[in-house]
């Protein structure tokens, strides 16, 4: 219960701020979306991808496996990094970088892999779809007034304020 309570809220609202944080960090990124709104639909997996809402999960090996190598005793405690793998250079190419019209912009692990895939994923991206194109449809500007702050926490990689004026 608890995952779908995150899942369904903070991850979504974390994305949202970490997204206009984003922009706000990279003014080319906001200019070239303002050009192009059909960017949203590149922009949107790239902002889960950078913003990365849930760092880590923890797992149970349920048998015996290798894993790069590293032998992986069944009952052991594993844990995916989803941080680290989202900048894996291996994988996405200028990984550190922000960048709204990456191809496979989708290709990216905040939603999980296999069997543990987010089963909200695509209300998720629909939720920042439809938030970006509507900012854009009415013109607004946000401003960023005051810094951010960041939620402490091993888990969820969100935010506990962005002061922004909206005109």
């Amino acid at each position: 219960m608890i995952l779908l309570i995150i899942g369904g809220n903070d991850t979504t609202r974390n994305s949202i701020t970490g997204g206009l944080l984003a922009l706000h960090d990279h003014p080319e990124q906001w200019a070239m979306l303002k050009r192009d709104p059909g960017l949203i639909s590149t922009m949107v997996p790239e902002i889960i991808r950078w913003q990365t809402p849930l760092t880590m999960m923890r797992r149970t090996a349920t048998e015996q496996t290798e894993i790069a190598g590293v032998e992986i005793p069944a009952g052991e405690k594993i844990v995916m990094w989803y941080l680290s793998g989202n900048r894996d250079e291996r994988m996405i190419t200028d990984p550190d970088q922000f960048i709204i019209n990456r191809e496979s912009p989708r290709r990216h692990l905040s939603f999980g892999f296999g069997i543990h895939r987010c089963v909200g994923n695509r209300l998720a991206e629909m939720q920042l779809r439809v938030l970006w194109e509507e900012i854009l449809s009415r013109k607004l500007d946000i401003e960023i007034i005051g810094p951010a702050e960041r939620t402490l926490s091993h888990v969820v990689r969100g935010f506990t304020r962005l002061p922004v004026r909206v005109n």
